[in-house]
């Protein structure tokens, strides 16, 4: 019998999550600064919407290529070295991308930087699972995650900044920015070896009575599922389930590039403004998108609707999109940007709370791997689509209703999930 002592968890989550946090602020804005970029290297290498649009998204084809077969590696070698040879080859090629010339290297250096980032994450995810039991694992989803939201509040400025140094030691301002945004994923790759355990057996800040009781909590989880759970990633392949939830993704992902990609030249063509201004304007979703994921994943925990909340956030990000297209008045526009921005994050944390539900071991590895490989073909297609509608029709309205009915796609998908719930 497991004696009674202090829920270790909240140790747990002051150990890990600020540092998976930090970690992935690194690799989403690694992912989304050639948005800022975009500003000033578009007119000075020549670059088409529909150029930069593909650029953009041919990330996610090596990205989605590499997905399953890096994370059945992660799981085999252990979290630790594989993160950290994830960040240290993403930060690399990210600092290449200041040697861009013109389309042909943007596309194999976006390529070569998908495949990089390729893993890292599902594996993240997965790790979670690893720690947290099923009833804490929406909040604690949602706290990392969180860290696309601060890249883009924090990743504003500093972009912006880093294109105000045009000029310095004869490098442009968005070589600048690719350069020196670079090297934080490095320096980070070689702290995870360092600071990472491959899971709490090996968490020396433990004591042993909290390594008990934590096993005991994650293996009550796994008794309660094993009636209905895959263990092997073939049997998860066959789960409707896991295609269900993979298309949602993709119909949540498609719309979450589509904003993040397209941001800073959405709210430029609205305003007028500078590079500067529009980068620091652009951090206003972002603050209300990181408050939707932390107040979304925590009610996700407390009711257990998963699929309801899914299906919620996702109305209310498609009424942001369709408000955002109808305004014309730039400030009307940001809010409206920032509901959308609140719904599609607020997804996010219940959504990565319903695979590991009937997924364990090799499928969930590979099947969290499928459902974010399959998403994240919209992130290919959302920044394609947006910028191949733009050049058609000269603004950007069209694309940001196409992203509304995506969303709503995604709302009817999780709402014939809402059976999956735990609870009402």
């Amino acid at each position: 019998m497991v004696s009674a002592q202090p829920d270790p968890l909240a140790r747990v989550r002051r150990r890990l999550i600020p540092f998976l946090f930090l970690l992935y602020v690194v690799a989403y804005l690694d992912r989304i600064n050639v948005s800022f970029a975009a500003l000033q290297m578009n007119e000075a290498l020549g670059f088409s919407s529909a150029v930069y649009g593909l650029g953009a998204g041919v990330f996610f084809i090596s990205y989605v290529l590499f997905e399953v077969p890096s994370n059945l590696i992660l799981h085999r070698v252990g979290v630790r070295l594989w993160i950290a040879r994830i960040m240290i080859t993403w930060g690399l090629i990210s600092s290449a991308m200041m040697f861009v010339q013109g389309t042909t290297s943007f596309y194999v250096l976006r390529f070569l930087l998908g495949g990089a980032e390729a893993g890292f994450f599902p594996g993240i995810i997965l790790y979670l699972t690893r720690w947290f039991p099923a009833d804490e694992r929406a909040r604690a989803i949602a706290l990392f995650m969180t860290a696309t939201a601060l890249a883009g509040i924090v990743g504003g400025p500093v972009s912006g900044l880093l294109l105000s140094m045009q000029g310095f030691a004869g490098l442009q301002g968005w070589q600048w920015l690719f350069l020196l945004e670079g090297v934080p994923a490095i320096v980070l790759g070689v702290a995870v070896l360092a600071w990472l355990p491959n899971g709490p057996a090996e968490a020396a800040w433990l004591d042993p009575r909290e390594r008990e009781w934590l096993a005991a909590r994650l293996a009550a989880d796994d008794a309660a599922a094993a009636g209905s759970a895959h263990d092997a990633f073939g049997a998860a392949l066959r789960s409707g389930r896991l295609w269900a939830l993979a298309f949602l993704y993709f119909s949540i992902i498609i719309t979450f590039y589509g904003v993040s990609f397209w941001l800073p030249q959405i709210l430029q063509s609205l305003s007028g403004l500078g590079d500067l201004s529009v980068a620091f304007l652009s951090a206003l979703p972002y603050i209300v998108a990181a408050a939707g994921m932390v107040l979304v994943g925590r009610r996700s925990d407390r009711t257990g609707g998963r699929a309801r909340l899914v299906c919620g956030c996702a109305l209310v990000g498609a009424a942001g999109f369709g408000a955002a297209a109808t305004f014309t008045n730039p400030v009307a526009s940001l809010i409206a940007l920032s509901v959308t921005a609140f719904g599609v994050w607020g997804t996010l944390g219940p959504f990565w709370a319903m695979p590991p539900a009937f997924l364990r071991g090799t499928a969930a590895a590979g099947g969290i791997a499928v459902i974010n490989s399959v998403g994240n073909i919209g992130g290919f297609a959302g920044p394609y689509v947006v910028g191949y509608v733009r050049e058609a029709t000269g603004d950007f309205a069209a694309g940001l209703w196409l992203m509304a009915g995506c969303l709503v796609v995604a709302a009817a998908i999780a709402f014939a999930l809402r059976s999956t719930d735990t609870r009402a």
